[in-house]
């Protein structure tokens, strides 16, 4: 794969001397002037040499018609709208980007993994599925594939080491099975104007004895959360009701993404490991050192229902019903995401930073005149099982995925449309577009620091260190559509007041290990599929935890309130400022720490 990493210069050259411009270059240049400018990472002379590359790769394939599929978020309407547009300008294949569901996505993932029949070319679908795919090896190696039947249509300019999230898409056998197209976390989202208000300050610190700031630990967001939930803004001009904290509960399949999607890791459920605990995950689902899943209820090892997550439910229902809106209880997750906007929020715990864009949109209450945010994204507080090392919360990393079932001269087409809209000639403009960066370059753009002031903290947290401790769902969990379908039915029992807390994880682990006993029955995923351990009391596996230097399942601790930890916005953003010039793309970096501005840190956590 030595051609992968070469560098720009090098790359470039390659691709100037791949040979004569054909007539399609007239729409590669109309594209550049029309659509791209300035904004991309490359030189237009290096753009021009790129596209060239795509137009000679392109033409065994001339006249086909292609189709591809992804989930319906702005960075793939741009794709669809206006990439694939002129991707078929410039290289003469007829593409068709359908946008549909999520769900919708891996249903028809599903159906062609099951029958065979090709349905799309390739997909963006979510890495979250890494395990899944890695298991039932139906999707095409691309480590394999650029350097064996792809490398005629694998781009010299792809630059790998410039992704991100590739560490993401990475299986335990060291394999890149899906290429980033799109990435976005959840983090904290607060009322930067709220918190810097001298009076909400003053009144914090004599009621709470420590200083209003962003929330470093759960202890500190729930008093923050009861110190704005009904409170009196007039002062600042703000009228009516207004919440500490906002979140959804109605029973439906997005309550589930509420839960996979990291929750239970920023309780401090699993064990520590970047991207993912090892070895047992943010699921609660342990594997022995064949990356075998060997159990998800702490019987057999693993954390789904210990105390830690016993505790990231239990704070969810509490908070839910104590500082939102009564209305989020019956909401979901499509109708909760607009409502920090509406300017009677203080703060909320898990918001995407997908929804960035419709947050700083002119006339919005959440936006000063001059068209910054009155609002800020930080770093997610953990909870009291939380330890440094840890993952500290979710990341979307949406990825080109071409399935073994698809025909190889098809798959070629699909990937050459893959590599164009992730290509650093179009990626800069496409970040612009939909706000969900994939790549190191895009990331220091200038366009980027020029445009952070109106972003909330969106450029400062992805240029920052802290970025490596989000994550997606990693490999231990074995089938990923047939058991995050379990969460949504199981964390709904516990929202509508059907099943506590612990009732419902109980149930919610037994359910996974059902699916993980059919298919160590099955035995379809071979050596690498799940192999139960057997049942032992949780005092085993504390000490074998113990035994071991690893964490999970953690043992209920005494007292779940712990010292409250806050950290000045402003000096966060410093902090990661002063130390991630040298920050490498891949994600190896050690994340940096600022110092709490209230008590000291509790032996073995920091403030992150």
């Amino acid at each position: 794969m030595k051609h992968l990493f070469m560098g720009s210069a090098a790359a470039m050259a390659i691709a100037l001397a791949s040979g004569p411009a054909f007539a399609d270059m007239e729409a590669a240049k109309t594209f550049l002037d029309n659509e791209i400018g300035d904004l991309s990472a490359l030189s237009r002379a290096e753009q021009e040499a790129e596209l060239q590359w795509f137009i000679d790769a392109a033409k065994p394939f001339a006249g086909m018609d292609i189709k591809v599929v992804s989930e319906t978020i702005a960075t793939h309407e741009y794709e669809s709208k206006v990439l694939a547009k002129a991707f078929s300008d410039i290289t003469g294949i007829n593409l068709t980007h359908d946008l549909i569901g999520e769900g919708d996505v891996v249903e028809k993932l599903q159906t062609q993994m099951q029958s065979g029949e090709n349905i799309y070319d390739a997909y963006v679908n979510d890495s979250d599925l890494i395990g899944t795919h890695w298991r039932y090896q139906q999707v095409r190696n691309l480590t394999d594939w650029m350097e064996n039947e792809g490398k005629d249509v694998t781009s010299p300019t792809l630059d790998i080491e410039d992704y991100i999230g590739t560490s993401f898409t990475t299986a335990p056998d060291g394999k890149l099975y899906q290429l980033p197209d799109q990435q976005f976390a959840n983090l904290y989202w607060f009322r930067y104007d709220w918190f810097n208000d001298e009076k909400n300050k003053a009144d914090f610190q004599n009621e709470y004895g420590y200083e209003l700031g962003v929330p470093v630990n759960w202890s500190a967001y729930e008093d923050i959360a009861e110190f704005f939930t009904g409170r009196d803004l007039s002062h600042m001009g703000v009228e009516g009701q207004v919440y500490g904290h906002m979140d959804y509960g109605k029973k439906d399949p997005s309550l589930g993404w509420r839960f996979t999607d990291a929750w239970l890791s920023m309780a401090g459920n699993g064990d520590k490991g970047l991207p993912n605990g090892v070895p047992v995950d943010e699921w609660g689902i342990r594997v022995n050192e064949q990356s075998q899943p060997t159990g998800s209820c702490v019987a057999r090892g693993g954390d789904t229902n210990g105390p830690a997550s016993v505790y990231a439910i239990q704070k969810y229902l509490d908070w839910l019903k104590a500082y939102a809106p009564p209305e989020a209880q019956g909401m979901t997750f499509s109708e909760s995401g607009p409502v920090p906007a509406q300017g009677q929020i203080a703060q909320q715990i898990f918001w995407y930073t997908a929804f960035t864009a419709d947050a700083v949109k002119e006339g919005l209450p959440v936006v000063n005149e001059d068209g910054t945010p009155k609002w800020r994204m930080a770093p997610s507080p953990h909870g009291v099982y939380w330890v440094d090392g840890m993952k500290l919360g979710y990341q979307d990393v949406g990825s080109w995925t071409l399935m073994k079932s698809t025909p190889e001269d098809r798959a070629k087409a699909a990937w050459l449309y893959a590599q164009f809209v992730t290509s650093k000639t179009v990626d800069v403009k496409k970040a612009h577009e939909g706000l969900t960066f994939i790549r190191e370059s895009t990331i220091r753009d200038e366009s980027f620091t020029e445009r952070a002031p109106e972003l909330g903290g969106l450029v400062e947290f992805y240029r920052s260190p802290a970025r490596v401790q989000w994550s997606p769902t990693g490999t231990n969990v074995p089938d990923y559509p047939k058991l995050a379908q379990l969460w949504w039915q199981a964390v709904g029992d516990a929202s509508s007041g059907a099943k506590t807390a612990q009732e419902a994880m109980d149930a919610l682990c037994a359910d996974q290990e059902q699916v993980m006993e059919r298919l160590e029955r099955a035995g379809i995923q071979g050596d690498i599929g799940p192999k139960l351990n057997e049942e032992q009391d949780m005092e085993y596996w504390v000490e074998q935890a113990k035994a071991n230097g690893t964490i999970a399942p953690q043992p209920k601790k005494e007292n779940e309130k712990e010292e409250p930890q806050t950290v000045s916005y402003d000096e966060l953003v410093k902090s990661w400022a002063d130390s991630s010039a040298s920050m490498p793309a891949d994600g190896g970096q050690t994340p940096v720490t600022a110092e709490p501005a209230s008590a000291d840190a509790p032996e073995g956590e920091t403030a992150n």
